[in-house]
């Protein structure tokens, strides 16, 4: 046969799968019901695996596509059947009675680092009425907010450039408060000394601050020696004054500690930027919210991953971040962090983080809120 024949073959084919297709989601909308009267999960693991297991058997070379498909099908009857009843009743009541409102003016922020630092300025673009206090430690801003020593906490997720912040997105998995705003800020480095700093040779920063500077530090044959934080360096130096050391820093840092600027812009990314976000004990879900962050862990199953991966792109939802972190006490399991654009008012979006509640292992919505992006 020539190729249009072969063409025809297939749409001939096709006009014949549809409508069996169609049939088969009709049956699941029955199971749903089903179900529904006898209390019984969406989700069968033993029965599916049973299911594609005969596929797998009976489909010879094909073996592997057609288990593909035959779990493509599957998910998408769970999802019609969650559709259906309602799924995620807990996490649809939470989002319903959620604050639409941020409280900017007369909270307390907590900051990791000293003043000057680039969270403090994330912090004061967000909540410039705010009052600020600063902890050394990011795990000291999670626990001043778990405590209820700050109503929100400000920290830095990831870098363009040096990537994500582990320790912070270990921090979110362990307690999962609510993030309800992000921003990402221009970051601009500066090498800075005092008159006592003569030659340079040892440059203080936060690890994030040398990572994004580590092409100049190289090419200057400096020793980079790691700080709790760019702005917390730049007060130690204007403090020890020593000999030989000098720090990466912000401009405003440098100001606010009588630092002298040798050079500025420093970053290796012209383009350098890094992300903030805030945490909260309590959801805030504004209407005009565009970024959704939750976590969850996976079945021991071959393809789980794939599959939830697959259901975003189904509903035409686009992932901006993924991010795996061993789960403590559990050797090789791990917790999965996940960024998307869209909001839960729309149903679709909705019905897709329903279905994630009742089949995710350790799944926690962590937030809808409004990312905004800084330009210089």
């Amino acid at each position: 046969m020539d190729l249009s024949q072969i063409r025809k073959e297939i749409d001939d084919i096709d006009s014949q799968l549809l409508p069996l297709f169609l049939r088969r989601m009709r049956c699941a909308e029955q199971v749903a019901q089903v179900k529904k009267e006898q209390g019984l999960p969406v989700f069968n693991a033993q029965r599916e695996e049973e299911i594609l297991d005969r596929v797998g058997n009976q489909a010879g070379d094909y073996a592997a596509v057609a288990r593909q498909l035959y779990s493509t099908m599957m998910s998408v009857s769970r999802d019609r059947q969650h559709q259906l009843l309602g799924s995620g009743k807990a996490l649809r009541q939470m989002i319903a009675g959620a604050s639409e409102e941020l409280s900017v003016s007369g909270v307390k922020v907590a900051c990791p680092g000293v003043a000057g630092a680039f969270t403090h300025r994330a912090a004061q673009t967000i909540f410039p009425q705010g009052e600020m206090c600063f902890f050394p430690a990011f795990s000291q801003v999670f626990s001043a907010v778990e405590q209820g020593e700050a109503d929100f906490g400000v920290i830095p997720v990831e870098n363009s450039s040096a990537g994500s912040v582990t320790d912070v997105y270990d921090l979110i998995l362990q307690y999962r408060f609510f993030i309800v705003r992000a921003v990402t800020l221009p970051v601009r480095h500066c090498l800075c000394g005092t008159e006592n700093t003569g030659e340079v040779r040892l440059v203080f920063s936060h690890p994030q601050g040398l990572a994004q500077c580590s092409d100049y530090l190289t090419s200057h044959g400096y020793q980079a020696q790691e700080y709790s934080n760019t702005a917390a360096a730049a007060k130690m130096l204007s403090m020890e004054r020593l000999h030989h050391a000098a720090v990466i820093c912000s401009h405003q840092a440098a100001k606010k500690y009588g630092l002298t600027i040798l050079e500025e812009n420093i970053q290796n990314a012209r383009d350098n930027r890094t992300r903030f976000i805030v945490i909260s004990r309590s959801p805030c879900l504004p209407e005009d919210a565009d970024k959704i962050s939750l976590c969850f862990s996976l079945p021991n199953v071959p393809g789980s991953l794939h599959e939830v991966l697959g259901r975003f792109a189904m509903n035409g939802l686009n992932l901006t971040k993924i991010e795996s972190r061993p789960i403590r006490g559990k050797a090789f399991e791990y917790d999965f962090y996940l960024d998307f654009t869209g909001n839960v008012r729309q149903s679709h979006t909705m019905d897709l983080m329903g279905t994630l509640s009742e089949e995710l292992p350790r799944f926690t919505f962590l937030g809808n809120y409004l990312e905004t992006t800084e330009e210089v």
